[in-house]
């Protein structure tokens, strides 16, 4: 059996838009790798959208993931309106633009190289790699004001 990687995403945003952080934590065959970042102004759904990025680029080679995400608007995303946004030329079903166009097509792009599981958590649930994603997320964005 292939083993998978698991993999715990989060975004958290201090007001929308405002400062953001997001997470991501990889587990694989015991080994762990954690990454965060932050960035000045932005919403919390790229925080969200930019940390299944990040884990899916540390990834070196086509794998087999599991994708945990607190966000309906990721697993959604990415799951069901995906397809028909693309279909429409980005467009949502009323012909607007669709929000965060480049990191869906970063998204799109970087999935397609895994066979990827996505499933939707309860935030603040007491979801052990979900806590931990979240406190990573907003550690990057303390370490913004230094």
């Amino acid at each position: 059996m292939t083993a998978v990687v698991e993999i715990y995403t989060d975004g958290a945003c201090r007001g929308n838009p405002g400062p953001g952080g997001w997470a991501a934590l990889l587990s694989y065959e015991g080994r762990e790798k954690e990454l965060a970042g932050a960035e000045a102004l932005t919403t919390n759904n790229r925080m969200e959208l930019t940390a299944v990025i990040r884990a899916l680029e540390a990834l070196k080679r086509p794998v087999e993931a599991r994708v945990f995400t607190d966000s309906e608007y990721v697993r959604r995303g990415v799951t069901e309106w995906l397809p028909r946004w693309k279909a429409r030329g980005w467009r949502t079903a009323d012909r607007k633009p669709v929000k965060n166009q480049d990191l869906w097509e970063a998204l799109d792009q970087l999935a397609a190289a895994h066979r990827v599981e996505w499933r939707w958590v309860p935030g603040h649930a007491g979801v052990p790699g979900n806590e931990r994603a979240d406190r990573l997320a907003n550690r990057a964005i303390d370490a913004l004001s230094g």
